[in-house]
């Protein structure tokens, strides 16, 4: 059966519910009833982890007998298992619903196959209407469950030798004010900003994501690792959101604990070592690496010990863009397929005196 357009113009009110959802654990998702003549009868959200889920939310606003030979508009397939909440399939066939038109399947093992549930209680299903756009919202998310852990990029900024500071450890700056702008830009776009504790200690970073002297709506969460203390007026101590300090070397564990608490992207700041380890332990997905027109020579490289150890063993990347801003270029790069992974037990992550800044 054809999708109408009072359906498309319906899943474009469910996409506008579900962004008003949370980010976390769950994905954004929206729903809107529409009675057989095409008016709306209610919408929903899902509004957390615990929470009754979009479809449900729109369904409890009706009276009861109110969404029999209605359609059900919504982002996400509907689900088919019983978690904190039942199966929004068997609550739409209970309510009445004979017709769902949805954007997305559910990629979960346990909770997809809603759409064969429905249809094999004699409800009409329609997939994949405005499904790039739903996609767009819930990408993070969709990356996040399908590697079983938050999308990890790991940036560094460097001179054109590779270094990451001058001999004296002064790095700020080595990029130039256009590239400074975009490092701020993409820390408002992640949902948790990583540093080292060598970083705070040698530069007493904010991990704030400003444009200009104003910060962005959303800030990412500073997040600290390493073993030693972090001073108790320490800048990041007065970001807009409380700081996770995680005293542990086991990147595995602090990026378990993140996933954990609905982190769906990191974005990892350095220094160097860090840096490294992300990269050395195969927790780093995509890599944002500026490249200034300077030369600053000496040992401070803007990457250490990443597992290399012969040509056969290095990392491959897949350039994705190179971005020229201002006078520095910047290169976004991801992993490809079959590259060694390093145990990060067998990585002796170092905390060096004097670490890198955040620029």
């Amino acid at each position: 059966m054809a999708v109408h357009e009072v359906e498309r113009d319906a899943m474009t009110r469910a996409l506008h519910a579900a962004a008003r959802g949370p980010r976390g654990v769950n994905p954004q998702v929206g729903a809107v009833i529409l009675s057989a003549a095409g008016e709306i009868l209610a919408e929903g959200w899902h509004h957390g982890a615990g929470t009754p889920h979009a479809e449900v939310d729109a369904l409890s606003k009706l009276p009861e007998g109110a969404a029999r030979g209605a359609t059900a508009v919504v982002t996400l397939e509907p689900c088919n298992h019983t978690g904190r909440t039942g199966p929004c399939a068997v609550a739409l066939i209970d309510s009445g619903i004979t017709r769902v038109v949805y954007a997305l399947d559910d990629p979960g093992v346990t909770s997809g196959g809603g759409a064969e549930r429905l249809r094999a209680a004699g409800v009409e299903v329609e997939s994949g209407v405005q499904a790039e756009a739903v996609h767009a919202l819930i990408e993070d998310w969709l990356i996040a469950h399908r590697l079983g852990r938050p999308q990890i990029t790991v940036k560094w900024a460097q001179s054109l030798d590779g270094r990451a500071a001058a001999a004296d450890g002064t790095s700020q700056w080595i990029t130039g004010p256009q590239a400074r702008a975009d490092v701020h830009r993409r820390r408002a776009d992640a949902d948790a900003i990583v540093v080292g504790t060598g970083t705070v200690l040698a530069d007493d970073p904010a991990l704030t994501a400003r444009d200009h002297d104003a910060l962005y709506p959303h800030q990412p969460t500073p997040v600290v690792i390493g073993t030693r203390e972090t001073p108790t007026d320490a800048a990041v101590r007065r970001h807009p959101h409380e700081a996770l300090f995680y005293d542990t070397r086991d990147l595995a564990a602090v990026v378990a604990d993140l996933h954990a608490r609905g982190i769906q992207s990191i974005f990892v700041e350095g220094g160097p070592t860090l840096a490294s380890a992300f990269i050395a332990a195969g927790l780093a997905d995509r890599v944002l690496a500026y490249v200034a027109p300077v030369l600053l020579g000496g040992g401070r490289v803007a990457l250490t010990d990443i597992g290399v150890s012969t040509i056969a063993e290095a990392r491959r990347l897949a350039v994705d863009e190179w971005v020229p801003l201002g006078a520095d270029l910047l290169a976004i790069a991801h992993f490809t397929p079959g590259v060694n992974e390093t145990d990060l037990n067998e990585t002796d992550l170092h905390e060096p005196d004097l670490d890198e800044g955040v620029r």
